[in-house]
C-alpha cells in the first residue's frame, strides 16, 4: 500500500496560490505612470509655442513673396523662392564658404579641444590655475570678442601688424578683414580660439571617467603612450567627441554674430555663410519670402548631419555589443 504525503497548508500557499485567487501586483514604486508625461510636459510646451510654431511660420512664409517693410501682405509663390536661391551662382557660393566653415571649425575646435584637455589632465604644478585661465576665451561674449578682435586688426593701429611687422609678417597694406584671401582663415582662427574651451572642457571631464586600473594594466603589459590611448582612452571618450563634433556643427552652420560684427560676410562674399545670407535677405533686402526659404536649407542640413550622426552612432553601438 503506498502512502500519499500531502503537504501542511502553509507550505501549499506559499508553494501555489488556490485556483481563482487574485495575484497581488507589486506597488509601483515610481508613483503614477502618467508622472513622466507630467515632467517632460512644460519643457514639451516650451518647444511647441517657441520653435514649433515658428518653424511652421517659417515654412508657410518660404512658400510666399513678403517684404519685410509690408508683412502682413503676401503672394502665394509655391517653391519659387527655393528656385531661385538655387539658381544664384552667389547662393551656391555661400553653400561651399559654409561648408569649409564648418569643416575646418569642427576638427580645429574638436581637435585642439582634445589636445588641450589631454595637457590639462595631467598632474602638473598650477593645473587649476591652468584650468581657469583656459575657459576665458569660451567665457568671454562673442560681441566683445568680435570687436576687439577688429580693432586689434585695423591696418593703421592694430596690436596685430605691430607684433608681426619685425617678422615681415603683415599683408599687404596691413589689411586682414578687407582681403579677400585673409577674411575667411582669420575668422576661423578667432572662432577655433573662442570656442575651444568648452570642447576642451567636456572632453577633459569623459577623461576623468576613464578607469585608472585600465591604465595600470596596459603600462604593465608594455603599452606605450599611443598604445594606451588608443586602446585604454578613446573607446571611453569617443562617444564624447563624438557628440561635441556633432553639437560644434551645428553652431558653426548657426553661427552669425562673430562674423557679421567683423565682415559682414564680405569682402566680396568672401565670408558670407548661409546665417549672414538669411539674414542680409531678410533685413537687408527686405525678402522675408527668399531669407526663409535659406533658413529651411540651413534646416535641412542640420536635420541631414544630425540624423546621420545618430544612425552611424546605433551602428557602431550594435558592432561594440556583437
Amino acid at each position: 500500500m503506498t502512502s500519499v504525503t500531502t503537504a501542511p497548508p502553509a507550505q501549499r500557499s506559499a508553494a501555489a496560490p488556490p485556483p481563482g485567487a487574485r495575484r497581488h501586483r507589486p506597488a509601483r514604486i515610481h508613483g503614477s505612470r502618467f508622472l513622466p508625461y507630467l515632467l517632460i510636459g512644460p519643457a514639451a510646451v516650451y518647444l511647441i509655442l517657441f520653435q514649433g510654431l515658428p518653424l511652421l511660420q517659417e515654412v508657410f512664409l518660404s512658400t510666399t513673396k513678403t517684404s519685410l517693410l509690408n508683412p502682413g501682405r503676401n503672394t502665394f509663390v509655391g517653391a519659387d523662392n527655393f528656385v531661385k536661391i538655387f539658381t544664384d551662382p552667389r547662393f551656391m557660393s555661400t553653400l561651399w564658404i559654409t561648408a569649409v566653415y564648418v569643416v575646418v571649425c569642427v576638427a580645429g575646435i574638436v581637435l585642439v579641444g582634445l589636445g588641450v584637455a589631454l595637457l590639462m589632465d595631467r598632474d602638473f604644478p598650477g593645473r587649476a590655475a591652468a584650468r581657469s585661465i583656459v575657459i576665458i576665451p569660451w567665457a568671454a561674449p562673442a560681441v566683445a570678442v568680435a570687436l576687439i578682435q577688429v580693432w586689434m586688426l585695423n591696418g593703421q593701429y592694430g596690436v596685430i601688424n605691430r607684433i608681426l611687422e619685425p617678422f615681415g609678417l603683415v599683408p599687404p597694406g596691413g589689411v586682414w578683414l578687407d582681403n579677400q584671401q585673409l577674411a575667411l582663415p582669420v575668422i576661423l582662427a578667432i572662432t577655433i580660439w573662442q570656442l575651444f574651451p568648452f570642447t576642451a572642457v567636456v572632453i577633459l571631464a569623459a577623461l576623468q571617467s576613464v578607469p585608472e586600473e585600465l591604465h595600470e594594466a596596459a603600462l604593465l603589459d608594455g603599452a606605450g603612450r599611443w598604445t594606451r590611448f588608443r586602446a585604454v582612452t578613446w573607446p571611453v571618450i569617443s562617444p564624447t567627441v563624438g557628440l561635441m563634433a556633432l553639437l560644434v556643427t551645428i553652431w558653426s552652420i548657426r553661427r552669425f554674430e562673430l562674423i557679421w560684427l567683423m565682415t559682414q560676410g564680405g569682402p566680396v562674399g568672401a565670408t558670407n555663410t548661409i546665417v549672414i545670407d538669411l539674414y542680409r535677405r531678410g533685413f537687408v533686402n527686405n525678402q522675408l519670402g527668399e531669407s526663409a526659404a535659406v533658413g529651411i536649407v540651413g534646416l535641412v542640413i542640420s536635420l541631414t548631419i544630425t540624423i546621420v550622426y545618430f544612425v552611424v552612432s546605433n551602428r557602431q553601438q550594435k558592432e561594440g555589443r556583437s
